[in-house]
Parts: structure tokens; sequence; C-alpha cells
């Protein structure tokens, strides 16, 4: 018997329209354009702006605009992961919502959060289902509005984060293509480098949470760079090493987008040239679950059929993986 495979067959992105510059921010926080570039690699991120809107309302154009490419209506879709860190609410899953908003009344769906890591997770779980041949179409949906839980006054973690989301469809192959292998990680002590104080069932959401100004993302920089620096490269080359694949191999590297150190650092461990590596960090900024399928939409008309991706992230919690794929089309 053949062996079934899970294959992207249709990616999507949106990103909201409003543009935060490095010039405006210079009017927020005591920070500069020059000091940001070279420490991130972030010239601009997007915002998503206006009374009530969540996650879910980037996720919907951007899936709509997936659902138009492949030709299928939202009612052939089986499943629905949404890789979120900010969901529109608690309960129930952003997945759901979705689900409702844009008409996929025959799926079901669940939320996953592992931080910017989750696309990865995302993308190996949804595989899952179609290798065991339960399901035939498969969403995988990753996306953040940051600046619902960044606090502008602080210019360690206001400078880098963006809003995004992007999506991609599995399906069922037989072909040598599609999610080939995957390597995830997680160390659950480096939660006290990069949290969100409050708003979980361990300190719920009081007077006294909100004027500490502790529901926002709290990072120590350089502790996390140092975890992510070193992870995100070992476990890529890892990847590798498992598949006897060589830089030569390697069509793509598709590496979260948090900091550019952290990518050119990857980049160089795998040893492939900067030709080869996705990167539109100045654009959008960290948009945590959105990077990596911002980065595969935005490459999509470059990309052919049997192209080797490795994609790569780390993530607060910590969590951090690597996925080695076959381009499908």
């Amino acid at each position: 018997m053949q062996k079934i495979r899970a294959a992207i067959t249709a990616v999507n992105s949106y990103v909201p329209e409003y543009i935060l510059t490095n010039q405006e921010l210079e009017t927020m926080v005591d920070t500069n354009d020059e000091w940001i570039t070279s420490r991130t690699g972030i010239k601009e991120r997007h915002i998503l702006k206006g009374e009530g809107l969540g996650t879910s309302d980037m996720a919907v154009p951007a899936v709509e605009g997936l659902l138009k490419k492949r030709g299928i209506s939202a009612e052939e879709i089986d499943l629905i992961i949404f890789c979120t860190t900010t969901p529109d609410m608690p309960f129930p899953a952003t997945a759901n919502i979705l689900a409702d908003k844009i008409g996929a009344k025959n799926a079901w769906g669940f939320d996953l959060n592992a931080a910017c890591s989750g696309f990865i997770y995302g993308l190996s779980t949804g595989s899952q289902f179609i290798e065991s041949g339960k399901h035939q179409k498969v969403l995988v949906i990753g996306g953040d509005k940051m600046s619902s839980i960044i606090d502008y006054e602080d210019r360690q973690t206001c400078i880098i984060f963006g809003d995004g989301c992007g999506a991609v469809l599995l399906e069922p192959t037989t072909e040598d293509l599609g999610v080939m292998d995957s390597i995830l990680k997680s160390d659950g002590s480096g939660r006290v480098y990069l949290h969100q104080k409050a708003g979980g069932s361990a300190k719920p959401a009081s007077h006294a949470t909100v004027d500490a100004r502790e529901h926002y993302a709290y990072q120590e920089g350089q502790a996390v760079f140092k975890f992510a620096v070193t992870n995100m490269a070992d476990v890529a080359a890892e990847i590798m090493e498992r598949n006897q694949l060589t830089a030569n191999d390697v069509a793509w590297l598709v590496p979260h987008q948090a900091n550019k150190r952290i990518i050119d650092a990857t980049a160089n461990r795998m040893g492939v040239g900067p030709e080869k590596v996705m990167v539109n960090i100045e654009k959008y900024g960290n948009t945590t679950n959105g990077t990596i399928p911002l980065c595969l939409a935005e490459w999509e008309s470059q990309l052919k059929k049997g192209d080797t991706l490795i994609l790569a992230a780390f993530g607060g919690g910590f969590t951090w993986g690597s996925v080695y794929l076959k381009w499908a089309y």
C-alpha cells in the first residue's frame, strides 16, 4: 500500500491595512529607527485597528482567498486547526468562531497555543489527521493580533510585534511530496523569560492585575535571544542530518521571523546562503503564529513542485521545532 502524506495544496495570507512604522514608534517610546533596525531587522509592522475585531477577522480573508485559489467551498473542510496566542476569546475556540464566519459547517476544530512555534506544531498535527486517512481537507491557520497584548509603553516589546495571519490547506497525496518529517520540542522552564503574567487561571484578571499592566507580553530579551539562537539553529540542522539532507538539497529555509540575527544564525548553522532564506521581518515584524505562513504565501510564486523546504521556529514557553516538507505544486 502506498504511503499517504499530507501535502500543502494552497496557501494564502492577510495583514491589516494600518502600518506602524519605526518613525511612529519614536514618538511613543524612547527608541529610534537605527536602533530597532540594527537589533531586529524590523522597519514596520501591520496593526489591526477597529472596535471588536479579533484574530479571526484576519483569518476570514486569508481562508476565503485560499478556498478561492483551490476552487473549493468551506463546506468541504474537515478540520480547522487554529494556531494562535491571541484567541478572540478564552472560549470558545477561535477555530469554531472562524468555522461559523466562513460557513465551514462540516468541520470540527480546535485552537493550538505553542506561542511562536504554534504553526509548526499545527502543521505536524494536521498532517497526522491526513496520514491516518480520516481527513481529506485540513486547514492549518497561524495568526495573531499581537497588538492586543503588547504594552506600547514598553520599548523592549512594542518594537517587535505585529498583526497578521496565514493559512495552508493540507490534502492527501501518494506522491513523494508534502510533510516528510518534523521534530518538535519544548522546555517549560523557559516560561519565566517570556509569558503573560495575568489573565489565566493562576492569576485571573482583577483591578490589581490591570493596574500593574500584567496583561501584556513580558519578555527578558537577552535570555530569550540566547535560547532561540541556539535551539532554532540546532533543530533545523538536526532535521537535515536525520534526513541526510545537505545545504544543496534545500531550496528554501522558512524561518520564524522573530529577529534577523536569529534567522541569520539558523541559516549559517544549516550552511544555507541568504538567497535561499525567506525574510520579510522588515515589513511585518514578529506576527507570532503568522510568520511562517506569511512567508509561504509571499514566496508562493517562486516555489516549484518538489522543492525541499525546512521550516524552523522558536517560541515562548519555550517551544521550538522544525518541519521538512516537499512543496506539492
